[in-house]
């Protein structure tokens, strides 16, 4: 079995017989292929990971520059549909000098909040109003992956 995984995704693909498979033919194909190529055990599962990444950056150019030359309109062609947005404006509330001060209060409260979380003693404010030590809610483990 071959060790390049474009060349093994190339010779999965021909077995497809669609020549522009949908999203949910792509992800089951997709699926199908990994599964088996690990369950296989004959592959290493970093070097997988490593020509994926390779791969999916390639691939990010290559949108973007296709949509550099892509006209902005509403477009449905092979199997994608494209709707033109107008980007719109952003309020800037940074101009208002109201909102600005009570942005750094803010900020100030946050970090005040901050230092009580991990105090063991009690942390009193500017107004002499005891800090409450308010609750974390935990985040989704990942896998950071750099190159």
């Amino acid at each position: 079995m071959s060790k390049d995984l474009f060349q093994m995704m190339r010779e999965q693909e021909v077995q497809t017989q669609n020549f522009l498979p949908n999203k949910k033919e792509i992800q089951f194909s997709a699926t199908t292929f990994i599964t088996n190529l690990i369950d296989g055990g004959e592959v290493d599962k970093y070097e997988l990971l490593a020509q994926a990444k390779r791969m999916q950056e390639a691939l990010d150019v290559i949108t973007a520059k296709i949509l550099d030359v892509v006209p902005q309109e509403n477009f449905d062609a092979f199997g994608l549909k494209g709707t033109f947005r107008n980007g719109g404006e952003t309020i800037n509330y940074k101009d208002d000098f109201k909102w600005s001060e009570i942005k750094e209060k803010l900020s100030e409260r946050e970090m005040l909040l901050k230092v009580a979380l991990k105090s063991n003693s009690s942390i009193y404010d500017d107004d002499g109003i005891e800090v409450t030590r308010v609750s974390t809610s935990p985040r989704k483990d990942t896998l950071a992956i750099s190159w």
